[in-house]
């Protein structure tokens, strides 16, 4: 079968994975930029930000591109990822933060209490707006996957649903050394969580972030 997979999620020190006061003009709220530096400052995150600046190789540029070695056939996130709006849809013209090429192309779903048609973007990525829980959107992606992994991109709550209900199977989690102070936690309520896991753990000399790798324990 294939895997559940979270790559490099970023969270700071004390464990908040997004800021408060999320925006249109903020996706991380009042984290800024600070949560995704390093990657941005990788090859696919030149690409994601196109403003021609070399890429920087190493460990934070190999990590984050076996993430995305093709292995992934679909993606689930939560609404927040996909756009600050809260409530029914209104027809204000947003299309998520990536513009029309987003960098999924896969079909992705994301989770909401309000359904709406599909959106077909450029270069294969369709936006599912689904309500399910973690196990039947899964379902949903696996069968879109066709054999290939499925990612859980984001945000934190939404990981937090799937590693709760002991779905994620390994997790790239990438601690940046800043601290925000609040925000949304990635951890709270997963008391004991890392028993379930062999955890490895990489720190980048460059970016100084601790990657921390998990995989779940054979049972």
């Amino acid at each position: 079968m294939s895997l559940v997979r979270v790559t490099q999620f970023s969270v700071s020190l004390d464990g908040y994975a997004t800021g408060e006061g999320q925006s249109f003009e903020a996706p991380f709220g009042h984290a800024g930029d600070r949560l995704m530096e390093w990657f941005a400052a990788t090859r696919l995150g030149r690409q994601v930000h196109d403003d021609g600046t070399p890429a920087r190789r190493g460990v934070d540029d190999a990590l984050v591109s076996s993430g995305w070695d093709g292995s992934v056939g679909a993606e689930i996130m939560g609404r927040g990822k996909f756009g600050p709006q809260t409530g029914p849809w209104t027809d204000d013209g947003w299309r998520g933060w990536w513009g029309e090429d987003p960098p999924f192309h896969t079909p992705v779903f994301v989770l909401t209490h309000h359904p709406r048609p599909p959106m077909e973007m450029e270069g294969g990525t369709t936006f599912h707006f689904v309500d399910a829980t973690p196990e039947e959107v899964l379902a949903q992606a696996r069968e879109a996957a066709g054999g290939l992994d499925v990612r859980i991109g984001g945000g934190p709550s939404t990981v937090r649903q799937f590693l709760a209900a002991g779905l994620v199977d390994l997790m790239h989690v990438a601690l940046v050394p800043i601290v925000l102070g609040r925000g949304v936690s990635l951890w709270d309520g997963l008391e004991g969580v890392e028993a379930g896991f062999d955890i490895e753990t990489v720190h980048s000399p460059t970016s100084r972030v601790t990657h921390l790798l998990f995989q779940r324990k054979e049972s």
